[in-house]
């Protein structure tokens, strides 16, 4: 298993500001090392299981104004599907430390990354697709994200 080191003070500083900022609902920020999960009801009402994030660091990109820095590690339980989403104006990077993922883009052919695959998206991109393609094990990919300072990480699409 892969695992990312930050030092105490920033550690501190990105799990209290970006438990909020990665959130899909207006729950308050999470304490120091929990997960924020990243479910709606629509999602909570399905069959399969959502993916969480966890958050690793935010921090405003020095002689950038205006953007910030977020990474975040996004857990897939077996089986876990996201709902279609987007992340904003934000670029996304993004890696697969662990298992499999299947994911599409608006208007783009469905695509599959394996563990140390990985790929970027542009900003607006709207994720149609994204899901762990095992139905026994778990995918975790580690994300960043380049948004603007203050803007919502990750917006599910509305039920319909």
């Amino acid at each position: 298993m892969m695992g990312m080191r930050i030092s105490g003070g920033l550690l501190a500083f990105a799990a209290l500001t970006t438990a909020t900022a990665c959130s899909t609902s207006d729950q308050p920020a999470q304490p120091k090392g929990t997960t924020v999960a990243v479910a709606s009801p629509a999602a909570m009402a399905s069959t399969r299981p959502t993916e969480t994030l966890k958050p690793l660091l935010q921090q405003a990109l020095p002689g950038v104004k205006g953007k910030t820095f977020t990474s975040v590690i996004v857990d897939f339980p077996a089986n876990a599907r996201a709902l279609p989403h987007r992340h904003g104006q934000a670029f996304v990077y993004a890696y697969v430390l662990e298992g499999t993922v299947r994911s599409q883009l608006e208007g783009k052919p469905v695509r599959t990354y394996h563990q140390g695959d990985n790929w970027v998206e542009p900003p607006g991109a709207h994720h149609v697709l994204t899901e762990n393609t095992s139905p026994t094990r778990r995918a975790k990919l580690l994300v960043v994200f380049v948004s603007t300072t203050g803007e919502k990480l990750k917006v599910d699409d509305p039920a319909s």
